[in-house]
């Protein structure tokens, strides 16, 4: 009997170690799928920023250009007000 207590203990850390092996392993390979997603989603905000980046500059000049155009109506209307006096 005095044998049997030591031997059933060790094959129970062998058995926790064995569960916690296999369980650790596949947390590994989880991490590892969400790493890749994070990879491909990284490349696709790159693409975007990048396709983007063409947005500001050229916000800009159409800016400019209804600014002057909002001037010139300004001016047409006081005119167009003037004339019909």
């Amino acid at each position: 009997m005095p044998l049997i207590q030591p031997v059933l203990t060790v094959l129970e850390i062998v058995l926790l170690v064995v569960v916690l092996a296999f369980f650790l392993n596949r947390v590994a390979a989880q991490l590892n799928h969400i790493c890749s997603n994070l990879a491909r989603v990284t490349f696709g905000v790159r693409a975007v920023e990048t396709q983007c980046g063409v947005i500001g500059p050229a916000a800009d000049r159409i800016n400019a250009n209804l600014a002057s155009t909002a001037a010139g109506l300004e001016q047409a209307a006081a005119q167009a007000e003037r004339l019909s006096r």
